[in-house]
This record gives C-alpha cells, sequence and structure tokens, in this order.
C-alpha cells in the first residue's frame, strides 16, 4: 500500500475498530485520535502498529498537529442525533477543518466516510449535513474518495444488536419506518473499501455507494433479528405522525434517545443506491447479510468475539 502512515479521526468506535484491524494487518501505522481513550474500542489498544491519541479535534491547533507526518487522513466523524448546529458541528465544520490542516500541511490523500442517502435537500438534517460536507470535499482539491456506506452491521454495532435487545424485552414492536429499505454493508466491507480506496489510485475523485447484495424494509430486518435469537415478535407499523410522537417522547428521556424525530424524517427515504456495487474498483463482493447474521446474533457471537480477539493478542 503507498500510504503507510495514516490519521484516522473518529475511528475509536465500531466501524474504526474494523478499519483499523484491515489497515494493520497491511503494514500501516494509524494514529487514532479519541475523546477519551478509556472509551475507546478494547480491540483497538491490542492492535499492532495503532497509536490512540486523545485530541479535540475541532480545534484546528490540535487536529493539524495530530495529522502532521501523516500519508493520508481517513476522517469518519458522525452523529446520529443532534439539532442543526451540532450536525454541523460534526460533519461541515470538521470536514472544512480536515480539509485546511491536510492542505496547510500537504497531506493529499483523503478518504472521506459519509453516508448513503447523503443529501444537502434530503428530510433530515443528518442527511443534509451529511452532503454539505460531501460538497466540501469535492471542492477541497485533495485528492479524495467518498465512502457511502448503507447502515453497517457487525459485532458491536448499534443498530442490529439494539432490535435484538429491545426484541428480548418488548412483546411486540411498534417501528418508525418500517417499509422503509435498506441495503445493509458488512462493517468488514467498509474497511475493505477503504483499504482498496487506498491501494488503487482510480478510487481518487470518486464516490462510492456502499450497499450490500440484500435489500430489506425495516420491518423484515427486525423480523430476521427475532428469528436470530429465537424471540420472533409482531411488528407494529407506525404511520409517520405517530411515530414522530413517540420518537418526540423519546427525546424527553434521560439519556442517549433510541430514535429521534430527525430520525424518522431520514427513515422517509429509502437507504439503497441505485449503482450496483463497485467490486469492479474495489476488487471484491459485499458479503450478504444472511451469511453472518448466525453468527452476530447466535449464541456463538460471544466466543467469536473472543477467538477475534486471541488472535489479535497473539500478532
Amino acid at each position: 500500500m503507498t500510504y503507510q502512515r495514516i490519521c484516522v479521526i473518529g475511528g475509536s468506535g465500531f466501524i474504526g475498530s474494523y478499519i483499523a484491524e484491515r489497515l494493520t494487518e497491511q503494514g500501516c501505522q494509524l494514529t487514532i485520535a479519541t475523546r477519551r481513550r478509556e472509551r475507546a474500542k478494547a480491540s483497538l489498544l491490542v492492535l499492532p502498529g495503532v497509536q490512540l491519541v486523545e485530541a479535540d479535534i475541532h480545534r484546528p491547533e490540535a487536529l493539524k498537529s495530530l495529522i502532521s507526518g501523516h500519508d493520508a487522513v481517513i476522517n469518519m466523524v458522525g452523529i446520529l442525533h443532534g439539532n442543526a448546529a451540532q450536525f454541523d458541528k460534526a460533519h461541515v465544520q470538521l470536514s472544512e477543518k480536515v480539509i485546511t490542516a491536510c492542505q496547510s500541511l500537504g497531506v493529499r490523500r483523503l478518504i472521506h466516510i459519509s453516508a448513503l442517502g447523503a443529501d444537502e435537500r434530503g428530510p433530515s438534517l443528518y442527511q443534509q449535513s451529511k452532503g454539505r460536507a460531501e460538497t466540501r470535499v469535492r471542492e477541497s482539491g485533495l485528492e479524495w474518495t467518498i465512502l457511502r456506506p448503507s447502515v453497517v452491521f457487525g459485532h458491536g454495532d448499534s443498530f442490529l444488536n439494539m432490535f435484538a435487545s429491545l426484541l428480548r424485552k418488548a412483546p411486540f414492536l411498534p417501528l418508525a419506518g418500517a417499509h422503509t429499505r435498506f441495503a445493509p454493508i458488512w462493517a468488514g466491507d467498509v474497511a475493505h473499501a477503504v483499504e482498496a480506496s487506498l491501494s488503487h489510485r482510480a478510487a481518487i475523485g470518486q464516490s462510492l455507494d456502499l450497499a450490500g447484495p440484500g435489500v430489506y424494509t425495516l420491518a423484515e430486518l427486525v423480523s430476521l433479528v427475532g428469528r436470530h435469537i429465537g424471540k420472533p415478535r409482531p411488528v407494529i407499523a407506525l404511520p409517520q405522525s405517530l411515530a414522530m410522537l413517540q420518537a418526540a417522547l423519546m427525546e424527553c428521556l434521560p439519556g442517549p434517545a433510541l430514535i429521534s424525530r430527525d430520525n424518522v424524517r431520514s427513515l422517509s427515504v429509502d437507504n439503497i443506491s441505485d449503482q450496483p456495487f463497485p467490486s469492479a474498483l474495489l476488487g471484491f463482493r459485499p458479503t450478504a447479510l444472511e451469511a453472518l447474521a448466525p453468527g452476530l446474533l447466535g449464541s456463538d457471537e460471544f466466543n467469536l468475539t473472543m477467538s477475534a480477539y486471541r488472535r489479535q493478542i497473539a500478532r
């Protein structure tokens, strides 16, 4: 791989752990920014070639110091809940700061992880801010690649596992966006796409939709989760008005909301791509959800996770 020293902004969580493992297997040295080291994924701490650095990435001086000395930057910061100002700060303003730091330091290569459905004219603040960030990247003059995954699943995700938790407790599930369609992509395939984008010059200047091979409504995904955990439950599709009311009530509860009104707005449009997966460019085909769901949601999930940690420690 051409780029050996890579700075990852926002890479201390679920998807970042997959990317870090994939890139360190290729001999890359990673610097991963985190707000709190103790909250970073435990699997990152045992990976060779990974340096976790506590930094306030919203401070231009700290960001410039973090990026200095690297060959490429991966920006994968994203939030799902917030108001207009918070979405703008996390998605748009931070992207602008990353671009400015790269330009001033002469770091040309930028991988920007966005989201399928990012659109400046989208129905939600989340989608709009993601769309504005993509525009800033395209206008940056850097050697950029934008990756746009659909909903991402894998060990430790906050999507399939959230529904698994709800289904274990609830006799039925009232569901916003029950008929919205998704093309779930495995986190390992997102990591593979990052590595392939860094390896192939043809990926520069490309916006690539990362959609899995299967398309499911949200209700079908919930039913799939229920079957695999042995807790099939009735799913009640909520109309938009009731979904918004449910989300408004959840926003009033302490702690992170399971769903917000902005999430409901995002669910008003399908999260699928009209483009085929870019297999010719990336060099692989995405993995089907059905192939991985038994291990992710079945009783062997813990053993699989521990086996992965043991492999990492043995390196």
